[in-house]
């Protein structure tokens, strides 16, 4: 039997340091790559500033790509709309906005000629303002995406993004809008461009030509994309004649598939969209959530009463959408339509609270009713969802939504606020406590950057639902750590 010597037994020198090297080492989170990493020498173990691979969860910066009029800031606005609904944390950087900042008054478009030394040096200067304030978004403020709207129409400005992007660990996804369309150009130009504070005091027609040259000198520098050779390792997407055909390169993740998958379901035709909840139920006579009760008295005088007003609007091709609940579908078969039935617009799932008032709720589960009051919009009821999941079932809705022309939804209460909040760019802490009023229609008409939003009550009163935010929430008794309820199989 071999002697092992007494440096190598048990708690020796030599043991002592194996074990020390087989523990794992002690943890920290960096919040600026938002993962946990080990200790090494008792400094955290990050990768060179200079070259910072990219995580799986790492920052995304979207660089917008081409010529003016070409819609980049309507895509940037309306993308980061969406990822702001979905619960990426997301901001538009336009550099034309520190542009203006900079340059006080603007004279014309010989600003914008390539041989402007003057003017390209604050262009430059500009772009990394810019640069600088995304770099605060993303590494300080828990940004996740940053929407970089600018034309880059240049390889010597994209390089100088993707090496910004490199030095600080972010993934890039370039978005290019080209259009060769003269008469979507000029409807984009008449529609938006010569209404911008760089033509305040100019007319249209002289607005109209100064932009026109504009484009003229950033033509004269343009490099497009080109993902078959000089830029076949970059991810991108290229949105060709507003939407009539896409070219997509290396999608590398699940936020650029969603770009990718947002981007091809919108469109910039105008159509109006029209929500409303269903009739007055029975259940809310009562007070009582969820449930499939059917309308009462006046919920059918509603449906009349949406019947006629629809006539009024004479809307051709309009589509119905319902959810699969009694009460939505019951208003809709009133209507001289033909409706489609959706199970993604049925009613938050209450769990173990369906079919009671708030009041039982309160008083059987209190615990419960206390948290979903601290937060509303990530509290899940037991067994049941949250806002937060219901935002997720409802991204179907949104893209076919986004895809058609007018459109007549009648839903709930909880649903129609999750889409009003995609439509109109509500937060998640405002999104729960959006007033939708039964027997009110919301007419939305889409315009370049928003919304219009007009509501219209059809005179058939209703019980209203709505509960307002708690003025003393944060003073409320913090519920126990763990919570149980019991749920009958």
């Amino acid at each position: 039997m071999k002697t092992i010597p007494s440096c190598e037994t048990k708690g020796g020198p030599l043991h002592q340091k194996a074990a020390k090297d087989t523990m794992p080492r002690e943890l920290t989170r960096n919040p600026v790559q938002k993962i946990w990493i080990p200790y090494k020498d008792e400094r955290p173990a990050l990768p060179s500033q200079s070259c910072i691979p990219p995580l799986t969860n790492s920052p995304t910066v979207i660089v917008m790509v081409g010529l003016p009029a070409r819609g980049k800031t309507y895509i940037a606005k309306k993308l980061t709309r969406y990822l702001n609904w979905i619960g990426a944390p997301t901001k538009v950087f336009n550099v034309g906005e520190y542009r203006r900042e900079a340059v006080k008054w603007y004279r014309s478009y010989d600003f914008f000629r390539h041989d402007n030394e003057d003017a390209m040096k604050i262009r430059k200067q500009c772009a990394l303002a810019a640069l600088s304030d995304v770099k605060s978004y993303l590494s300080e403020e828990g940004g996740q995406i940053a929407v970089f709207d600018a034309t880059n129409t240049t390889r010597d400005r994209r390089q100088m993004i993707l090496s910004f992007a490199e030095e600080n660990g972010w993934k890039v996804f370039f978005v290019e809008s080209v259009c060769d369309d003269p008469s979507i150009v000029a409807a984009n130009i008449m529609d938006v461009k010569v209404s911008s504070p760089d033509y305040l005091d100019c007319n249209r027609a002289d607005a109209m030509e100064d932009f026109l040259k504009r484009i003229e000198c950033y033509k004269a520098t343009y490099q497009p994309l080109d993902p078959d050779h000089y830029d076949k390792d970059l991810s991108l997407i290229k949105v060709i004649n507003v939407g009539r055909r896409f070219l997509v390169n290396r999608v590398l993740d699940h936020i650029q598939s969603k770009i990718v998958y947002y981007l091809m379901n919108i469109h910039v035709h105008p159509r109006t969209i029209y929500l409303c909840r269903h009739g007055e139920s029975d259940y809310n006579l009562k007070g009582r959530i969820g449930g499939d009760s059917g309308l009462s008295y006046r919920g059918k005088k509603f449906s009349s009463a949406l019947r006629t007003f629809l006539e009024e609007q004479n809307i051709k091709d309009l589509k119905v959408w319902t959810s699969q609940l009694k009460r939505t579908i019951q208003t809709a078969e009133v209507l001289d339509e033909q409706y489609e039935q959706w199970k993604a617009l049925n009613e938050i799932d209450a769990g173990v609270c369906e079919d009671m008032t708030y009041e039982e709720i309160k008083e059987r589960h209190p615990e419960e009713y206390t948290l979903r009051e601290q937060d509303k919009y990530y509290y899940r009821y037991p067994t049941g969802e949250s806002y937060q999941d219901l935002v997720q079932r409802l991204e179907p809705v949104i893209m076919e939504l986004e895809r058609q022309g007018d459109v007549l939804v009648i839903c709930h209460q909880a649903v129609m606020r999750c889409l009003l909040a995609y439509f109109l760019d509500k937060s998640a802490d405002e999104l729960p406590y959006l007033k939708c009023p039964l027997h009110t229609v919301l007419k939305l008409t889409p315009f370049a950057y928003g919304c219009k939003v007009e509501s219209i009550f059809l005179n058939v009163e209703a019980v209203n639902t709505h509960r307002d935010r708690p003025e003393n929430v944060s003073e409320m008794p913090r519920p126990s750590e763990a919570v149980t309820i019991s749920v009958q199989e």
